[in-house]
């Protein structure tokens, strides 16, 4: 009989370590975990798959936003041997009050990671990667050089893989947008995670009109690039601010648009709000296809790399049938 998880309550995955993950956030009031309801509930991993996969990321001293995210879809996605690779540390810059990545003062970079995330691609043999990064506020360029030399060496060792990258948002650091771009990813992800109206409280180191603009320039730098952004929902939004975010997106010529549930991680982060039912999902889906969007993926269990893969092949195809 499988093993369901009722996600962040009790989550066999987790690691016995009495220390704060959160040292930042100690000293915020608690915010009780709600109960989850019946529609979000996921395998726990264990399979044959997921523990190969297991054991190269491991192998190679690796760290995938699949573990510090705590993603719900780690037994799905690892069994595929689909992976995503976090760069640059397990340390954030930033305390954005939904995520589950530590915060604090990052260690140096590690000038041998690029050639490890070529490797460990080859080795798994993935078709199609996403790479992804903490917020690295303390570099210079942010980390885009690190992005460029990851995406090179990926091509070095594995031409025919497809790559991903889920960006940070470089702010005020001229010129690592450009350098990004010109490693020619051929998806280039960067999450607006949430409405503006929530920015202060959820998402406070950013800026929602920066991340557009990031988003439209990108575009303009090389538009054969395929862009793609993310939202969570239950933060507290209302419709008519997810039907106008859409609107922003589309008007940076954004192709591809994920939807997901917020799950709180810990009793020191953002509270749910609000659990929204599936079939809203799937009427937020037809409103983003109808605005324009390529691609629409939206569920409660949607997260910004699941079937990164698949989803990359669809919109190839959706892209040479618009064009005809």
């Amino acid at each position: 009989m499988a093993v369901v998880l009722d996600l962040l309550n009790d989550d066999p995955r987790k690691k016995d370590d009495s220390r704060p993950r959160h040292p930042e956030k100690a000293h915020k009031p608690d915010q009780p975990i709600a109960r989850k309801p019946e529609w979000i509930r996921v395998k726990a991993p264990g399979s044959p798959g997921w523990a190969e996969t297991n054991a190269i990321v491991k192998a190679n001293k690796l760290v995938t936003v699949c573990e510090e995210a705590g993603c719900p879809n780690i037994g799905e996605c690892w069994d595929k041997k689909h992976a995503t690779f976090m760069i640059m540390g397990d340390v954030c810059t930033r305390a954005c009050a939904f995520c589950n990545v530590k915060t604090g003062l990052p260690a140096p970079l590690d000038a041998g990671e690029p050639a490890h995330i070529g490797e460990a691609t080859a080795r798994l043999g993935l078709s199609h990667v996403v790479i992804t990064s903490v917020d690295r506020d303390d570099l210079d360029d942010g980390g885009a050089g690190h992005f460029a030399a990851v995406i090179a060496a990926i091509r070095a060792m594995s031409p025919s893989t497809t790559i991903e990258i889920l960006t940070p948002d470089f702010l005020r650091k001229p010129g690592a947008l450009e350098r990004v771009v010109e490693a020619k990813p051929d998806v280039f992800n960067h999450n607006l995670e949430t409405v503006p109206s929530n920015y202060l409280t959820v998402r406070p180191g950013a800026r929602y009109f920066h991340s557009l603009r990031l988003l439209q320039k990108v575009k303009e730098l090389d538009p054969d690039i395929f862009t793609k952004s993310g939202i969570m929902l239950g933060l507290g939004e209302e419709r008519n601010e997810v039907l106008q975010l859409m609107d922003d997106l589309r008007s940076a010529e954004v192709d591809f648009l994920t939807i997901g549930q917020y799950l709180q991680p810990t009793r020191k982060h953002h509270p749910v709000k609000a659990f929204v039912p599936p079939e809203q999902f799937k009427a937020y889906e037809s409103i983003a296809y109808a605005k324009g969007f390529l691609l629409v993926a939206s569920s409660p269990l949607t997260r910004s790399s699941h079937h990164a893969g698949e989803d990359f092949e669809r919109l190839r195809a959706r892209r040479r049938g618009a064009r005809g």
